[in-house]
């Protein structure tokens, strides 16, 4: 069973859009939970695939787009939306995390029966990875968390003093979008709330205070999130597993669009990898 495009109203926040892939039992599921990358979104490349993968072996996985990704709920792919994008930051993906957790785990929640509450796992890809080891940190209702070509560290992502000094002076700076060939806009907002929140969103220190178990992957060849940061990840985990994806690259061989029906091979392997984890 699929339910794509499904929306989380907040009052005081934008809205997230989630989808959800299970078979329909009496037995409640391990749930994963998947947080995408920087410039990503739920319906990048392969993830439907993966998703499908993962509910094959009764597993109920919930995909979402961060609110402030820069995708819409009627356009969630092609960044229509940059202004919501430049006041995205490292507390808000945090908060909108967090409120999908709140959902799925909900007793009110449609498909609250087809869930297991003691057996959540937290996946997150590239900056999702980062977000989600922190999130790990502070949330007790998460009990295995897996990280894919994650980040080790946010403020070395913030450039040199002078980068950041001419940010703070000129209020935007812009990162462009290799597919879409968009400028999209960072405010100097990202900085000050990382600067406000910055012991919040230490991951070395998130990494260290958790106690479940934790399965690290990352390809040797990764360019764009070095091995080295897989490394740092491992020594501050005492309960983690870490392993190296050969000839790869930090998206596992996908691409967007994905026009296959079928995970490519390092993908494939790092999924399978993921749900022996979750079922061990």
């Amino acid at each position: 069973m699929t339910h794509k495009n499904q929306v989380i109203h907040r009052t005081n926040n934008k809205p997230i859009l989630y989808d959800l892939y299970f078979n329909p039992s009496n037995k409640p599921k391990p749930l994963v939970i998947f947080c995408h990358g920087y410039k990503g979104f739920k319906d990048w490349g392969c993830w439907d695939l993966v998703a499908e993968r993962f509910s094959k072996e009764a597993i109920f996985f919930a995909k979402f787009n961060f609110s402030h990704n820069g995708g819409t709920i009627e356009n969630p792919i092609d960044f229509p939306d940059l202004n919501a994008f430049a006041e995205n930051n490292y507390s808000k993906e945090l908060d909108d995390l967090n409120a999908v957790i709140d959902l799925l785990l909900s007793k009110d929640f449609n498909y609250y029966h087809d869930i297991d509450p003691n057996n959540v796992t937290l996946i997150g890809h590239s900056r999702g990875g980062g977000i989600s080891i922190i999130k790990t940190s502070e949330n007790k209702r998460i009990t295995k968390l897996i990280t894919w070509a994650s980040v080790s560290d946010f403020s070395s992502r913030f450039g040199s003093t002078d980068a950041i000094l001419n940010w703070r002076i000129a209020g935007v700076k812009y990162v462009l979008n290799g597919r879409t060939k968009q400028q999209m806009p960072h405010h100097f907002q990202f900085y000050k709330d990382f600067k406000d929140h910055e012991e919040r969103l230490h991951i070395e220190s998130a990494a260290k205070q958790i106690k479940v178990p934790s399965l690290i992957i990352h390809a040797k060849g990764d360019v764009a999130v070095k091995f080295s940061e897989a490394e740092a990840l491992k020594s501050w985990s005492a309960k983690a597993m870490l392993i190296a994806i050969e000839g790869s690259n930090h998206v596992f061989g996908a691409s967007h669009p994905w026009k296959s029906n079928v995970l490519p091979n390092q993908l494939k392997y790092v999924v399978e990898q993921s749900i022996d984890f979750i079922k061990s």
